[in-house]
């Protein structure tokens, strides 16, 4: 008996991943629940146990190509079983064909599901096979864990003597030049976390009509603040304190004042949710790209807590090692793109959430007070959202009630 282990539905919306290492090879023995490979999942990696022991009789899909959900990853058996160009639909993460010497590949081409009691389908779906006159339990579903889609109903619709589609084939690779008519150039792969990323953005930035409103923000005190915390960070467990707990911890006061920015658009049933927690996405910058994992529940939380969860979380999405879980539920993001460099700038928002506040570089520079010229240490704070959700007098609110916590940041440790 040969198993067909498929990419399974993990959840979250995800339809599909990228094959970012195998751990077995072709002949090897496996034992049920060895890990077979990392799969590159909405930014996470995530290992895939075997479903039984056996030998790895096919790797169906190479490293760094995409796998889709319900897709079979790698063929599993007995030494020498042949192995089934194409696997009969089912609806667990694998499947199992009996296999003979000859006219296996045929019998595995022309399998259909098993009629069941209970079929997946939409309503849709199932009146359109009752017009079309097809009996909806014999039909093979080739959606998400076997769901019968209506391109299913419709080619079980046809004569039967009417041939089954070829298998989609391969793209063939494109020659890859290391120059151009100028000169040397590199060449690097647009998936997995990149293209995870430009899609993501790409959907917010065309959905959500953003608008940005900016403010300066006197950090004098913040500063003073953290210098004096910075010696009692070994007590809570932490090497150092930077500025990011301090202003996280104002976001969320901020946020429960003005909680139209905590919230998110569900066109689609014409609600806007907005969210009672503070879910607080943290952007973190990795050599593959931004991540953006969250602090669950901040409201509950206390600066130095906060400042662990974010240390923790920053460590792990930089090895990779990040869970799913981490990644989604957020409500609202900070960017601190001062870190690196930069006074302003204007942040895409990371949807679902209805905004984003992006942190600039502390700098000393010379501003009036009290009449007089005096230096003070100034931070630049840009806030996009989505002018759907929330109005620009609310954001204005939010910023002077952000810029007054942090210029007293007394109310930030109590």
């Amino acid at each position: 008996m040969v198993t067909g282990f498929r990419f399974p539905d993990v959840g979250e919306g995800i339809t599909e991943g990228l094959i970012k290492k195998w751990h077995v090879k072709e002949g090897d023995a496996v034992k049920e629940d060895q890990v077979l490979a990392e799969v590159e999942t909405d930014k996470a990696i995530v290992e895939m146990p075997s479903p039984v022991a056996g030998t790895v009789l096919r790797i169906m899909v190479p490293e760094d190509a995409t796998v889709r959900v319900g897709q079979v990853m790698v063929a599993l058996g007995s030494p020498g079983e042949p192995v089934p160009d194409v696997f009969p639909v089912g609806a667990g993460p694998a499947v199992t064909v009996a296999t003979a010497p000859a006219a296996t590949a045929a019998a595995a081409s022309t399998a259909v599901a098993a009629p069941s009691a209970r079929v997946q389908s939409t309503p849709k779906v199932r009146k359109l096979a009752q017009e079309l006159g097809v009996d909806i339990a014999t039909v093979a579903g080739t959606g998400p864990g076997g769901r019968v889609t209506e391109e299913d109903v419709q080619r079980a619709a046809k004569p039967a003597t009417a041939a089954p589609p070829p298998p989609p084939q391969p793209k063939p690779s494109a020659v890859k030049l290391n120059y151009d008519f100028y000169g040397h150039i590199d060449h690097r792969p647009f998936k997995g976390l990149r293209k995870t990323i430009a899609d993501k953005l790409s959907e917010s930035f065309y959905t959500a009509p953003h608008a940005t409103a900016m403010e300066e923000v006197d950090a004098t005190e913040l500063w003073q603040l953290r210098e004096r915390l910075k010696g009692q960070a070994g007590e809570h467990g932490l090497r150092g304190l930077t500025f990011l707990p301090l202003i996280a911890m104002a976001v969320v006061k901020a946020l429960l004042k003005h909680p139209t920015l905590n919230a998110e658009l569900d066109a689609e049933n014409e609600d806007i949710v907005v969210k009672r927690y503070v879910n607080l996405g943290i952007a973190v910058d990795t050599p593959e790209g931004l991540m953006v994992p969250n602090v669950k529940r901040a409201e509950q939380k206390d600066v130095w807590t906060i400042a662990r969860e974010i240390d923790d979380l920053t460590t792990k999405a930089r090895s990779r090692k990040v869970d799913l879980a981490d990644l989604r539920g957020g409500s609202f993001t900070i960017t601190n793109y001062g870190s690196v460099g930069g006074m302003f700038g204007v942040p895409i928002i990371n949807p679902p959430e209805a905004a984003i506040l992006g942190v600039g570089r502390i700098r000393e520079v010379p501003r009036v007070k009290d009449g007089q010229i005096v230096v003070r240490k100034v931070v630049g704070l840009s806030v996009s959202f989505d002018h759907r959700v929330v109005d620009g007098a609310e954001v204005a609110a939010f910023i002077n009630t952000l810029k007054g916590l942090l210029e007293d940041p007394s109310q930030l440790t109590g």
